[in-house]
Order: C-alpha cells, then structure tokens, then sequence
C-alpha cells in the first residue's frame, strides 16, 4: 500500500547585516520547493515551485515561513496550487511568523479544486506589535474543463487565524464546494467561482471596492484591514483585489493569473 506523502518545508529570512535580507534557511520536500529569485523592495524574494504534482487527496503539506526582526520578505509562487482527487481530503498547513520591525508580502498564486478534491488548508500568522503584513489569498473552484465537462469543482476549506502581540486579530473559515452547507448560494457564493481575500496590517488601507461583490472590514486591530471579494473567475478575482492594492506595483504578478 502506498503511504501519501508527508512534506514539510521551511523558509527563514534574517538581516544580513548590510541592510538587506538574507535566506539562512531554505529547505524543500516533497512538491515543496522553494527558491530565491531577484529581491525587490529591499527585501529578499522566494518563488514557491511545485516539484510534482501535490497536493493529493491524503497527502499532508506544511510550509513554516519566519521573516525575523527588521527583515523583508516577498513569498510569491510559480503557478497556481491545483488540488487533485485520492483517498480523503489533503492538508496543508501554513505557518507565517512576523517579527519587530519585519515585513512579509504573501502572494502566491491561486489555491484550485480540481473536480472530485477536496483541500483543507489552515494558514496561521503570528505578527509581533510592529510587524507589517500584506497576505492574499485567492480560492477558485474547478479548472476550466472541469466546468466544460460538467464535472464541477472540488471542495476548499480553509481557515486564516491571525494574532498581533499575543492578541487574537481574526479567525475565521470559508468552506466552498461539494459537500460545503449552502456554499453556492447568495450568502456565500451565489453563483461565482471564485473567492479571496487581502489582509493589510500596518500598510495604508486598500482602496474601497468599487461593487457590491467585495467589502472592506475593520479588524479590532485599527492597523488591520481585510477586504473579501467573490468574483466569476480567477482573473476577475485579482484584478479586484490587485485595485484594492494600489495595481500591479503593489499588488504583484502580471495583472492576474492564467486561467487554470
């Protein structure tokens, strides 16, 4: 019988000294494979590449990223994360930890349930009092010939729980899909394919949205912001939260990603 695979890898980021960023730590496994790139914004950059095709049903991935005091870091991945079908659902787990006077920059690209999967994802950001944060996250449901076929999408159920200083900022759930109680419907959904959400803490608040499938919250938090959208497909997706960002300079990317 084979065993799903259980990856776990690992990013740290630390003042080098000379005021910019340095990668002491850098370890992949599994499909996990992360890789500096050119740094921007004087901070160090990392390119999440998939090394095989993950996650499966069953498998269980954990990434732990550690940006240290008074460092920068950009986490951006090489395509899109596509959830495919097997025996249960796959986990992934996301560890993001912020110290004084650090800056992390999440922006990977789209989280995508393939028909018949069926993705658990928890990310947990620990923020020090003076950390910055910029964390997007984008779900869609279903590859485009999923939908073709009539195969419909798989499932995604992912949990963001957020501290600052040891105090509990956000902690909150979205499960979509099959199997999901009420996940298309015009509470939830109603309709669209995809869902996404960008958390600013600490940076200038993101541009209100322009419609009424978008909201902007106040944390309780007066430095933390998140706005939320829903949107029919992956590109509509960003390019609402990328103008809620300030546009591609801000936000990243080439204005929005492939359709998957």
């Amino acid at each position: 019988m084979t065993t799903a695979p259980t990856a776990r890898a690992r990013i740290l980021a630390a003042p080098d000294g000379r005021g910019a960023t340095a990668l002491p730590v850098l370890t992949g496994a599994g499909p996990l494979a992360p890789r500096r790139t050119r740094d921007t914004d004087g901070g160090a950059h990392v390119v999440l590449v998939g090394s095989m095709a993950a996650p499966l049903g069953g498998d269980r991935l954990a990434l732990a990223v550690e940006v240290a005091d008074g460092a920068a870091l950009t986490v951006t991945s090489a395509a899109a994360t596509i959830s495919l079908p097997g025996p249960g659902p796959a986990r992934y787990e996301l560890d993001l930890t912020v110290g004084e006077g650090a800056r992390l920059d999440w922006r990977p690209e789209p989280v995508v349930a393939a028909s018949g999967s069926h993705l658990v994802l928890h990310t947990r950001i620990t923020l020090a009092p003076g950390a910055r944060l910029r964390h997007r996250e984008e779900l869609v449901l279903g590859r485009h010939h999923d939908w073709a076929r009539g195969a419909g999408p798989g499932r995604l159920t992912s949990r963001l729980t957020v501290r600052r200083g040891g105090r509990l900022l956000l902690d909150q759930q979205t499960d979509l899909g099959p199997g999901a109680p009420g996940w298309d419907g015009p509470a939830v959904l109603g309709g669209h394919r995809a869902a996404g959400q960008l958390l600013t803490v600490g940076h200038p608040p993101p541009a209100p949205p322009a419609d009424g499938d978008a909201a902007l919250l106040a944390l309780a938090d007066p430095a933390a912001l998140l706005l939320t959208a829903v949107a029919p497909d992956a590109l509509a997706l960003r390019r609402t939260l990328l103008g809620a960002a300030g546009g591609p300079g801000r936000g990243g990317g080439r204005g929005g990603p492939e359709e998957p």
